[in-house]
């Protein structure tokens, strides 16, 4: 019997660094479309919705077509909201996609969801991508993982990891080494992603500002499936005129 994969874009009106995100203008659409349109375009997917705390952002995503469900403003993660709406759904696997990457792939989403199809025992996955850049290497915005022989996580951090001892240049550390940046996408088994949202925020979540952290703290495994395709957040303005000129329609 076939899985029922349904992914959830959590996209909220309040944002510290840029107010009303999802509903920014980029060529003529929100950017939350270009989110669920690429998020539609996954053959793994049996459906897509937005999950917000904005009337104006559920207005919108019905405006082009798509499907939102309202939470309320009190959740503060992305996971949480996720969790939220994923309790009423008839689903198996649960997708979170970020709200804020518009050139998110969809043959990224499917690598990543059959991850967990392939494998009864994994109950989480998430997609990296190898450093080919010593500016995105050092870049605190640019979440590092390190990962063990078979592929699961084993550390996130914003710091650069693992340290090179032997050489004290940076510049040349992916030379040395094969560094790996996260790409901020999850698919979870439906009961896991219910499971883990209800444990509490845990020391090195609250250090990093990185709550897949929490699953790690809590012993549990996260399958990183590296990946050839990349995306890009919308955190600053300055970001969205970057996108402006890298976005393909």
């Amino acid at each position: 019997m076939a899985s029922t994969v349904i992914g959830i874009i959590p996209a909220r009106y309040a944002s510290k660094r840029l107010p009303g995100k999802p509903l920014l203008d980029l060529f003529g659409k929100p950017l939350i479309q270009h989110v669920y349109e690429r998020a539609k375009g996954a053959k793994l997917l049996t459906d897509v919705l937005v999950a917000t705390d904005d009337e104006r952002i559920s207005s919108a995503v019905s405006a082009f077509g798509g499907k939102a469900i309202m939470t309320p403003q009190t959740i503060q993660s992305g996971s949480d909201r996720v969790a939220y709406v994923a309790r009423n759904l008839p689903a198996d696997v649960i997708v979170n996609i970020q709200g804020d990457e518009p050139l998110i792939r969809p043959e990224m989403i499917d690598e990543t969801v059959q991850a967990v199809l392939d494998a009864e025992e994994i109950h989480t996955s998430t997609p990296v991508k190898k450093i080919a850049s010593p500016e995105e290497l050092i870049d605190p915005n640019v979440v590092k993982v390190v990962i063990d022989e078979e592929g699961f996580a084993l550390y996130f951090s914003r710091s650069v990891l693992p340290f090179l001892r032997a050489d004290a240049d940076q510049k040349i550390w992916v030379k040395r080494h094969d560094y790996y940046k996260h790409i901020g996408l999850y698919v979870f088994r439906k009961e896991f992603l219910l499971t883990f949202t209800q444990w509490d925020s845990s020391p090195l979540e609250q250090a990093e500002q990185l709550e897949q952290l929490r699953i790690l703290e809590h012993g549990q495994r996260i399958k990183c499936v590296v990946t050839e395709h990349d995306s890009l957040s919308v955190d600053t303005p300055e970001d969205l005129e970057r996108l402006k000129g890298n976005i393909r329609n």
